[in-house]
Formats: structure tokens, sequence, C-alpha cells
């Protein structure tokens, strides 16, 4: 896939990312409130992929200090989404990669992420790219 490029969103992106997860959902006060918190955050990557004008992918990454490990710091990638036409060329490992060198560069030691447990092929995606299913995770819904 050719002329990708990958940056950090605008609010202009914010439809096209949103119809990733949800086509039938326009954005609204949640969605807008919650991009405007991630972009002031500076421990908060809300980044995409584009061809052109065109949004092509997303992800967001967090930038997490902690005590343990010497005081490392961990980089959390979430919500990773390749528009449905664009699937199947190679983007979302494009996408994994530009996250990993984001890390780095923010000195992270760790780079981690969650999966839903049904997600068959997303486990055997992220075990190609070298991530290790070390923990088991828990997850309360408020």
């Amino acid at each position: 896939m050719k002329g990708v490029v990958f940056r950090r969103a605008d609010a202009a992106d914010l439809p096209a990312i949103i119809a990733m997860e949800d086509a039938s959902s326009p954005p609204n006060a949640k969605y807008r409130n919650a991009f405007q918190a991630i972009q002031a955050d500076p421990n908060q990557l809300l980044a995409v992929a584009t061809v052109g004008d065109e949004v092509i992918g997303s992800l967001q990454i967090s930038f997490i200090p902690g005590l343990g490990r010497q005081g490392a710091w961990r980089g959390q990638i979430e919500a990773v989404r390749v528009a449905a036409k664009h699937r199947g060329f190679g983007l979302g490992q494009r996408m994994i990669e530009w996250a990993i060198e984001r890390c780095r560069a923010r000195s992270c030691t760790v780079v981690q992420l969650t999966t839903d447990k049904s997600r068959i092929d997303a486990h055997r995606f992220y075990d190609r790219l070298g991530f290790v299913a070390s923990h088991l995770g828990y997850k309360l819904t408020l």
C-alpha cells in the first residue's frame, strides 16, 4: 500500500475514526469531549493513517509512567482500526510498527495491548508481530 501517511489525528478526522468503529454513530458530544481530552493530554496519541485526504486507519497510544521495572514507561496500544476496504494489504502491520516506534521514541520499555479473547485472527496477527500473550487481563464494566 503506497502513499500512506501516519499523523496525529485532528478534529476533522473524528467522523472517519468513529465510522470505523460504529458506522451508525455520528460524532456526538461524548465523542467530541473524549477527543478533546485525548488531544489535551501529552501522554495520549490518537493517530490516523491516511492516503491523500482519506482516513484509512486509526489507533491510540497511551504512554503510562510507572514504578514497576525501575520506573519504566509503557506504551498501551488501543482501538486499532483499519477501514474495511483497506484490510488485507498490510496496513495493520505498518500501523503497529509505527506505534512501536513512537513508543521507542518516548523511551518506553514495554509495549502492551489487549484484544478480545474471541478474536483468534487478531491473536495470530499480534503473535506474528512478536507480542507475547504473557498475562491474563480482567475488565470491569462500570
